[in-house]
């Protein structure tokens, strides 16, 4: 119960956070003018991107450990131990930071894109109330009309790995008989057909692609 509750928590708190951190990584700094002076070093802007984007990975890596780290410790105590749900809890950390990864990388693309640093954070809490809320609230809805009449079990799993908030809530809370308490997406679970393997691939891809186009982006950035 405690790894499906801090999961349901997870899909709303580390997107957020992620994108705070990244929205302005390159607007920021070329409305503060620094940005000049950073591409004077003799680096390609590629490694700019992906220095910058580990940099804020390690902030959130330290931050998810000790946070839910310190939770699970307390909780640990507090039950007597948590047994073999050890392994269950630490897989969920790692999701987590995969996630934040992901959405680091989305913003990060928002940043190469926007010519504003207040149009990237609008662009950013934009995204992440599709994200976090709206896409499944589009979803469930849809699939209430529908009654399984075009929305087919695999065109399920593909909208599913459309939006990586649901790519991370099946790999923790799929299988779950507590999940429908916290997530209200136990009906999606079961009708989705996704293993451990594509998910994950997937949420790599969520942190490949976004973080690939927001190189190319910056590349092409007039200064």
């Amino acid at each position: 119960m405690m790894i499906v509750s801090l999961s349901s928590l997870t899909i709303f708190l580390i997107p957020l956070i992620a994108l705070l951190l990244s929205h302005d990584a390159v607007v920021g700094e070329a409305e503060r003018g620094t940005l000049l002076l950073l591409l004077s070093y003799p680096v390609a802007r590629w490694q700019i991107i992906l220095g910058k984007f580990l940099g804020h990975l390690v902030i959130l890596t330290i931050a998810t450990t000790i946070g839910y780290g310190a939770a699970g410790l307390a909780l640990g105590l507090l039950a007597g131990g948590l047994g073999e749900g050890w392994v269950a809890f630490a897989r969920m950390i790692g999701n987590s930071i995969a996630l934040g990864a992901a959405f680091l990388a989305i913003g990060y693309a928002v940043s190469a894109l926007a010519r504003e640093r207040g149009v990237a954070a609008g662009i950013a809490v934009g995204l992440w109330l599709l994200f976090a809320l709206v896409y499944d609230m589009i979803l469930l809805g849809a699939l209430v009309v529908d009654q399984g009449a075009t929305i087919t079990p695999t065109v399920l799993n593909v909208l599913l790995l459309l939006n990586p908030a649901d790519v991370y809530r099946l790999l923790n809370l799929a299988g779950s008989a507590d999940a429908s308490m916290f997530a209200g997406m136990s009906g999606l679970a079961a009708d989705a057909s996704l293993g451990a393997p594509v998910l994950l691939l997937a949420l790599g891809c969520w942190i490949v692609l976004p973080l690939a186009l927001a190189s190319a982006l910056f590349k092409r950035r007039q200064l």
